[in-house]
C-alpha cells in the first residue's frame, strides 16, 4: 500500500520525486513536473516553489493517514493553507480536496469506489462510442459533419472531420488560446447573457461533426450531443498548448473523450467554452483517464452554475453581482469610478471567474492557487451533500452541531463564515474575493488610468504573470474577513 492511499500516482511524477531525493536539492519550481515547450519563452513564469515546512510534502501526506486509511483531513488543510501541495502527490490530494473521496473513508473503501467509477466510466465511454465511434478512436473531432436535423455534412477537404493521433501536434502547436476572451470597448458592452451564450456554444443552431453509428433518426438528445463534438477538439487543440504533455497527441485525445462523455452525462450544461482549461490539469495530473474524469466532474459540481445559461438568469451574474456588493463595501470609491465608466456589471471579471484565473497565472502557479482556494473552503459536508440521500437528512440544528464539533475539518474561509453566524455566506466563494483583492490592490491604478472599460480591461490584462498566488489568497481571505464584519453589523 505504499502508494495506495488513493490509488495510482502519476508514474512520471513518482520518477521525478525519486530523482529529486537523490539529487537532495530543492526543486527550482514547478515547470521540473510540468515542461514548457523550449518554443514558448513569452509566458509568465511560475513563481511557486515548495517549501519544507510549509508545502505538504510526500511524507507528511502519508503521516497524515491512519492505518486504515483515514485522513486527517485538518492537518492536511492547514499544511496546504501554508504552502500547497508538493507536485509529486498533487493529483492524489485533489481527490480529497474536490470530495472525490471521504476522509472517513477506508483503503478498502476507496479502492473499491475507484473501482467502480472506473467502470461507470468505462460504461458512459461505450454508449458515447456507440453513438459516435471517434470517442476512444484517438481521432479529435474540429470540423462539422453533422447538421441540426442529423444529417450529414459531406466534407470533401477533411473526409475524416477530425485530427488524428499523427496530426494533431501541428494543429495544437499553431493554433490561438481557448480562455475565455471578452471584448468590450467604451461605446458597446455587450449585456452579460449574451456573452454566455456566445460561449455556450450555441448549442441549438450549431452543426457538428462525428461518425454516425446508425443510419436510424437520432434522438434529439444525441443530435445536439454530436453538434458540439467537433467544437470541443477545436478548443481541446488549443488548450495549455505552451505544455509539453500535449506535444503527446494521446494526451489531447484523452482530454476530448473526457469532455465529449462529460457533455453527454450533464446534458443540461453539454460543454461550453473554458471547460477544456478547467479540466486540462485533471488529466495532466491524473494518469488515469475514469480518476481524471471523476475528478473534473467533481470540478463542474462547483463551478457547473456559472456555465448555466437560460432567458431569464446567467449563472455567472450572480457570482460578479456579489463582486459588485463587495466591491462596493470595501472599496466604495471604486465601485462609483466603475459604475461612471459603464462597468457596474463586473462584466471585466467575467473570464477570471469562469475558467478560474487559468489566463492571469502560469500553469504551476494556477494549479498552486486553486489548491489553496479549495483548502480555504473546504467543506467536510461536501462529501454528505455529493450523496443523493444524506444531505437532506440532517436538520440545521444538527448541521450546526456537527460544524462546531470538526471545527479544525473545515477550512479558514468556512470557519469564518460560520464563526460570524453566515452560514448561507458560502455561496459566494474564494474566488469572487480574490478577485475583490485583485481590484483593490490595484484601485489607485484603476482610478487614475481608467477612462473606459477597455483601459479596465487592458489593466487587469497587464496582471498576468505579475500575480502572486499567496499573496492574492492571503488578501481574499483578510477581504472576506473584513467584509463579514461589516455584513454582521447590518444584519444585527
Amino acid at each position: 500500500m505504499e502508494l495506495g492511499y488513493t490509488g495510482d500516482n502519476s508514474e512520471m511524477s513518482i520518477i521525478k520525486f525519486a530523482v529529486m531525493k537523490l539529487m537532495k536539492k530543492d526543486m527550482p519550481n514547478t515547470d521540473f513536473f510540468y515542461e514548457i515547450r523550449p518554443d514558448c519563452d513569452d509566458i509568465p513564469k511560475t513563481r511557486f516553489k515548495p517549501k519544507a515546512g510549509k508545502t505538504l510534502s510526500e511524507r507528511k501526506w502519508r503521516s497524515a493517514f491512519s492505518e486504515e486509511g483515514y485522513l486527517d483531513i485538518g492537518k492536511v488543510l492547514s499544511r496546504i493553507q501554508r504552502g500547497g501541495v508538493h507536485p509529486s502527490i498533487r493529483g492524489e490530494v485533489w481527490e480529497f480536496l474536490l470530495g472525490c473521496f471521504d476522509p472517513k473513508s477506508s483503503f478498502a473503501e476507496r479502492i473499491s469506489l475507484r473501482t467502480h467509477r472506473r467502470e461507470q466510466y468505462a460504461k458512459l465511454k461505450a454508449d458515447c462510442q456507440a453513438m459516435d465511434s471517434s470517442v476512444g478512436s484517438g481521432v479529435i473531432l474540429t470540423t462539422p459533419r453533422i447538421n441540426q436535423d442529423g444529417s450529414l455534412i459531406h466534407n470533401s477537404e477533411h473526409p475524416e472531420g477530425g485530427i488524428d493521433r499523427e496530426s494533431s501536434t501541428d494543429s495544437y502547436a499553431d493554433s490561438n488560446t481557448s480562455m475565455i476572451e471578452v471584448n468590450l470597448n467604451q461605446t458597446e458592452v455587450e449585456s452579460l447573457g449574451q456573452v454566455v451564450r456566445n460561449h455556450n456554444m450555441d448549442r441549438n443552431g450549431d452543426d457538428c461533426k462525428m461518425e454516425i453509428a446508425s443510419s436510424m433518426p437520432m434522438d434529439k438528445e444525441i443530435v445536439q450531443w454530436m453538434i458540439i463534438l467537433h467544437q470541443i477538439g477545436l478548443d481541446v487543440v488549443r488548450t495549455d498548448r505552451t505544455l509539453k504533455f500535449y506535444e503527446n497527441s494521446s494526451n489531447l485525445a484523452k482530454l476530448w473523450d473526457i469532455l465529449a462523455v462529460y457533455a453527454w452525462m450533464d446534458k443540461d450544461i453539454g460543454y461550453c467554452q473554458g471547460m477544456s482549461d478547467l479540466c486540462s490539469p485533471m488529466v495532466v495530473l491524473l494518469e488515469n483517464e475514469a480518476d481524471a474524469f471523476w475528478c473534473f466532474e467533481r470540478l463542474m459540481r462547483r463551478m457547473r452554475g456559472n456555465f448555466r445559461c437560460t432567458d431569464t438568469s446567467v449563472g455567472v451574474q450572480k457570482q460578479l453581482q456579489n463582486l459588485a456588493s463587495i466591491t462596493q463595501v470595501l472599496d466604495p470609491k471604486l465601485h462609483r469610478h466603475l459604475e461612471a465608466l459603464g462597468g457596474g456589471s463586473y462584466i471585466f471579471a467575467f473570464r477570471m471567474l469562469m475558467v478560474l484565473f487559468r489566463r492571469e497565472f502560469s500553469f504551476g502557479d494556477a494549479l498552486f492557487l486553486w489548491e489553496m482556494m479549495w483548502a480555504l473552503e473546504y467543506d467536510p459536508e461536501i462529501i454528505a451533500s455529493y450523496q443523493e440521500t444524506s444531505s437532506s437528512a440532517l436538520n440545521k440544528n444538527g448541521k450546526e452541531k456537527r460544524r462546531e464539533k470538526s471545527k479544525h475539518q473545515w477550512g479558514k474561509f468556512e470557519r469564518n463564515n460560520i464563526t460570524n453566524g453566515l452560514q448561507g455566506f458560502p455561496e459566494t466563494p474564494v474566488a469572487v474575493f480574490l478577485v475583490a483583492s485583485i481590484l483593490k490592490t490595484n484601485s489607485s491604478i484603476l482610478l487614475q488610468e481608467a477612462q473606459g472599460i477597455d483601459d479596465v480591461v487592458k489593466i487587469l490584462n497587464d496582471l498576468t504573470g505579475k500575480l502572486d498566488a499567496k499573496k492574492a489568497c492571503s488578501g481574499a481571505l483578510k477581504l472576506h474577513k473584513k467584509y463579514l464584519r461589516k455584513a454582521k453589523k447590518k444584519v444585527h
